[in-house]
């Protein structure tokens, strides 16, 4: 890799991770959220910065080539955030249904109260 492509890449991450805290200063993003994308980031930035590292850890795990090392943990970290995001909708879902439940009680219980009147 070539030293302008080296600088291009840390450029355009530099950029995101300045966006993505931003996100998070105006609270468009949680930020149990964004340290996903903030380590991902920093995981780019230390490839870009030494690219002999990825073809060390290629060869230290025996994958051919450091571009499938790439591929390999892009894929790795994208279930990662995948699963995590699964697990807020999850999460969301059920907080919805018990919300629905109770506005169901509490008009349930207005419509008594306003009969009885």
């Amino acid at each position: 890799m070539n030293i302008r492509t080296q600088i291009f890449i840390v450029l355009v991450v530099l950029l995101f991770m300045l966006y993505l805290a931003n996100m998070v200063r105006r609270n468009k993003v949680d930020l149990r959220y964004s340290l996903l994308w903030f380590l991902l980031g920093l995981g780019i930035l230390i490839f870009a910065c030494f690219p002999q590292l990825c073809a060390s850890l290629a060869a230290l795990l025996g994958i051919g080539l450091p571009i499938n090392l790439l591929f390999f943990i892009g894929f790795c970290l994208t279930l990662v955030i995948i699963f995590s995001q699964s697990i807020a909708l999850s999460r969301l879902s059920e907080k919805n249904k018990k919300l629905t439940q109770e506005l169901g009680l509490l008009r349930q219980e207005v419509k008594k109260l306003s009969e009885k009147e």
